[in-house]
């Protein structure tokens, strides 16, 4: 069994799943257990992931589901099932981004730097036919979204040992002990709650062994960008102060 599993939740992404699990294929460092989470896709999901696996029988890749609804429910799930294979390190992506070619490799130096939660950096993909001003906009709101996360109400805690640390969800791991210790990522649906910031904050109730590795990078999707724009995006993510209709953009 290999130490780090990655962990990819997802749901209704058969047109773009492929291109993820393609640059997990492509990762420098292959020495890991690819686990998707198929969150009770209506699409072939599924399906594409099986015919995936099937024709890269290099890979170890494990196919589950999870009937509840929610990142933060297929994750923990993903992550618990990890844990129960022996997993000891997890890392977490998401169905729509691009993980650097070194992102396993420098994701394992993070943990033997004795980091126990590692956050890494999220970078606007280029090829989804988005303004390069709107990236630019997007990647800017994202480092004043970190700076104002360390002094925001939300984060402050007598309790908590270190700063606070915004870990994206779809670039972050950890390890099998602080991940069950902290109580993993809440079973919740992504209108409901942040759920990486959630166990973040549950992280520094613990410990101070994390941090930001701006060498791991994981390039996400601007899908949200091309449906709503860049100001409701960033209201989006502002604590759901926008509102859509459909969240589940594809």
């Amino acid at each position: 069994m290999t130490r780090l599993w990655v962990v990819v939740p997802a749901y209704n992404e058969e047109q773009g799943i492929t291109t993820t699990l393609e640059a997990l294929a492509a990762q420098r460092d292959r020495d890991f257990t690819l686990v998707v989470v198929d969150n009770n896709s209506t699409d072939e999901t599924a399906a594409v992931v099986g015919k995936f696996a099937a024709t890269h029988t290099e890979m170890r890749i494990e196919l589950i589901t999870e009937a509840q609804k929610g990142t933060g429910a297929a994750s923990d799930t993903g992550v618990r099932h990890a844990i129960a294979s022996g997993a000891e390190r997890i890392a977490r992506t998401d169905a729509d981004c691009l993980p650097a070619p070194d992102w396993t490799a420098r994701v394992n130096a993070a943990f033997d730097s004795g980091l126990r939660l590692v956050s890494g950096q999220l970078i606007p993909r280029t090829d989804e036919g988005v303004r390069w001003i709107d990236r630019t906009v997007i990647r800017v709101a994202l480092e004043v979204a970190s700076t104002f996360g360390k002094f925001r109400p939300g984060n402050q805690d007598p309790r908590y040992l270190g700063p606070y640390v915004m870990t994206p969800g779809c670039n972050m791991a950890i390890t099998a002990e602080l991940y069950e210790a902290a109580g993993g990522f809440p079973r919740t649906a992504i209108e409901e709650l942040h759920e990486d910031r959630a166990l973040v904050n549950a992280v520094r109730m613990l410990t101070t062994d994390y941090g930001l590795r701006r060498d791991i990078r994981v390039y996400g999707s601007n899908r949200r960008v091309r449906a709503w724009g860049v100001r409701k995006t960033l209201a989006w993510y502002a604590d759901h102060r926008y509102k859509p209709e459909l969240v589940d953009i594809r």
